[in-house]
């Protein structure tokens, strides 16, 4: 039986590398670049199973960069099933630049998919048998795919009995919460988007997250707030945790480390209060790492032993 099964409709490769100085129009002579498994559930799965969690992943995967993430999702012992697609799988990169520290993201679209491609991602999700405990819903769409593919996999996941936790924006995020899921992982700015207005307070994270649990949308709101650290709401709690202050080398796939490490000790059983302090201390370890890399659980272990919580 497998605990978690992630959905990453929209993987990539992720790639990083450096450079001395951003300089335009010159040829730019990097270091030696890494490969990592990317998107967003798959981050998740990553970070689950450096846990010792039991999970499994799927996703579409085409041409030379849907086998090579195949692989070193491989590398990592991690269980898939892989919907073949047309498409080759996209690739995202990231430079940092050694003479400030500043990171350039650059994220692509993804190739269009077929309807019979993103429809058997949720025929491979209803298939799930034994039924897992929590299916993790992660990552943008790529074009092809309609907006309601979450909420549909929202659908298959309460036909398999199992809980949905959802990390996506705009109007998939806003399709999902219509048919109702049990955790949001929106960071500020998404969650701006949901109200329509600034949040700018703690009541305002509050209330905006409240309204959407109080209509029945949403049990859990995970709201990461980057340096003002993140906040976990339900119905009848409210904790609030600031940034640790680690120095942050690298931003790629600490919100993933987050969701991860809370879906990850939740699946176990844990306190809220317990799982919300993993989260937070997985996403600062994250943020310490080079590149692609995700957190590193003595890494996490170290931090969460500074993480302070406070009830709102």
């Amino acid at each position: 039986m497998v605990d978690i099964v992630t959905l990453t409709p929209n993987p990539a490769l992720d790639l990083s590398t450096s450079v001395e100085k951003m300089v335009p129009s010159r040829k730019l002579r990097c270091v030696a670049a890494t490969r990592d498994p990317g998107g967003g559930g798959i981050n998740v799965a990553r970070v689950v199973r450096r846990f010792g969690g039991s999970v499994e992943a799927i996703y579409p995967a085409g041409g030379f960069t849907g086998q090579l993430l195949t692989s070193l999702l491989a590398r990592e012992r991690i269980p898939t099933r892989v919907v073949e697609v047309e498409a080759e799988t996209r690739e995202d990169f990231s430079v940092t630049e050694n003479d400030t520290g500043a990171q350039y993201r650059f994220v692509l679209p993804g190739q269009t998919l077929a309807e019979p491609e993103w429809h058997a991602m949720l025929t491979t999700l209803a298939a799930t048998v034994p039924a897992p405990r929590i299916v993790v819903g992660s990552g943008s769409l790529p074009p092809g795919v309609p907006a309601d593919f979450y909420a549909r996999a929202a659908a298959v996941t309460k036909r398999l009995g199992a809980k949905f936790f959802l990390d996506t924006s705009g109007e998939p995020l806003v399709e999902a919460l219509k048919h109702g899921v049990t955790l949001i992982k929106p960071n500020l700015r998404e969650m701006q988007g949901l109200a329509g207005r600034p949040l700018s307070s703690e009541r305002d994270w509050v209330e905006a997250a409240r309204q959407h649990i109080d209509r029945g949308e949403v049990e859990i709101v995970a709201l990461s707030l980057g340096h003002l650290g993140a906040v976990l709401i339900t119905k009848d709690v409210a904790l609030r945790s600031p940034a640790l202050p680690v120095t942050a080398i690298s931003t790629v796939g600490a919100g993933d480390s987050f969701h991860g490490a809370i879906t990850h000790a939740l699946v176990q059983g844990r306190p809220l209060e317990d799982a919300f302090r993993l989260g937070l201390a997985a996403g600062s370890a994250s943020l310490t790492m080079h590149g692609t890399e995700l957190c590193r659980p003595a890494d996490v272990e170290r931090l969460s032993r500074e993480v302070v919580i406070e009830r709102l």
